[in-house]
């Protein structure tokens, strides 16, 4: 199969009326959000078109999205979750709000390893908890020693704290190991912390790394996971996600509220289900595509920008990008979109850490990244 990230030109991207491509000026390169310039596959087109024609317009099916993704995990990871078990929510995101309240206490602790996506600090704050950052290694790997002690912080208290984990890692594109995420799992049960996973990025890891889902573990019986279609298929606009509760928070999960399932998209829904039956062989070109692509942009880096700081990453279409060498500031994507015109998503809201970075999609086409390098290259 083509590749798809060779398909829509930068004039037909223009198009396009998401926000990705409507923030900025029409002359700025837009590789800020996590949102890829494909096409969607060919079944996810077929299945929503029929849907649209024949009036299947209204309230989402859970079951249907739960044998799916079971299914999908069963042929992807070795996996076999209980459909029975899982629960609908309208977003990732909104999951692990939903979650946080079953397993934490109103004004809470969660653990979050910076730099992390910035909505985990959002969410977490207008649920009125508070955010213990326990940063991210040296080598952009979890680190035991700083979990402790933030898991220590966060039950200082006497409340129910949660750990919100990102795996595989945004902005890092680190993919987490069984045995990381076990030692990590195991410090969080011995300090009395509730393990919450964002798995959004789960089917985007580049060989010869492999996802393992925290609510697959036997450290993870008492974690929940949240997982969606949205990232690897490129659905943003077609909210649907489903929450997979370890073994022992079964019973945990089931509280969540009826009314929570009403926020999916019935659309959503149809189109998740397809790209998790059906799209595996357009996910297989389009991981061929994202991996000549993250290693273009290690070579053109090399070649034109010699002192940003670029570790290849294991998963996501993400890149994180270190400019502290080229003194542009705190935030220098701000600068970059001025210069350049080129618009990358600012470092600082990451958190600790992201001071002097920025974040870079190359979920796009080669010639796109080989621009946007190149403008950055000439303006600095």
């Amino acid at each position: 199969m083509d590749n798809p990230l060779l398909g829509p030109g930068l004039e037909r991207l223009r198009e396009r009326r998401s926000v990705k491509w409507r923030l900025y000026d029409p002359d700025v390169l837009p590789l800020w959000v996590a949102e890829m310039d494909v096409v969607p596959a060919e079944p996810i087109q077929r299945a929503v078109a029929q849907a649209m024609t024949s009036g299947d317009t209204g309230y989402p099916w859970a079951a249907d999205y739960a044998e799916a993704l079971a299914s999908f995990a069963a042929t992807r990871w070795g996996w076999e979750p209980d459909p029975a078990t899982m629960e609908i929510v309208p977003d990732v995101m909104l999951g692990v709000v939903e979650v946080l309240k079953l397993v934490t206490d109103p004004g809470a602790a969660v653990v979050v390893n910076s730099p992390v996506y910035p909505p985990f600090f959002q969410f977490v704050g207008h649920l009125d908890h508070r955010v213990v950052e326990a940063p991210l290694g040296a080598d952009g790997r979890l680190d035991l020693a700083s979990l402790e002690e933030a898991f220590r912080e966060a039950t200082r208290d006497g409340r129910r704290a949660a750990y919100l984990l990102c795996n595989p890692q945004n902005p890092t594109g680190a993919v987490h190991t069984r045995e990381e995420l076990t030692a990590a799992l195991e410090l969080a049960e011995e300090n009395g912390v509730r393990v919450v996973a964002d798995e959004i990025h789960a089917p985007v890891v580049h060989a010869p790394s492999s996802f393992t889902s925290v609510a697959s573990l036997p450290s993870g019986s008492r974690a929940i996971a949240l997982m969606s279609a949205s990232k690897a298929f490129n659905l943003a606009g077609l909210k649907a996600a489903m929450a997979v509760p370890g073994p022992d928070t079964v019973a945990d999960l089931a509280r969540i509220p009826e009314e929570v399932s009403h926020g999916a998209s019935h659309l959503g829904v149809i189109a998740h289900r397809a790209a998790y039956l059906e799209g595996g062989v357009w996910l297989d070109a389009l991981l061929t595509g994202l991996d000549a692509n993250r290693r273009l942009l290690e070579s053109l880096l090399a070649e034109q920008l010699p002192d940003v700081g670029y570790r290849v990453p294991e998963g996501t279409f993400l890149a994180w990008l270190d400019f502290s060498a080229l003194d542009l500031g705190d935030d220098p994507a701000a600068v970059l979109r001025e210069r350049a015109r080129v618009a990358l998503h600012p470092g600082p809201g990451f958190g600790s850490g992201g001071k002097g970075h920025a974040r870079l999609n190359f979920g796009t086409s080669p010639d796109i990244v080989r621009e946007a390098i190149g403008r950055i290259a000439a303006a600095l």
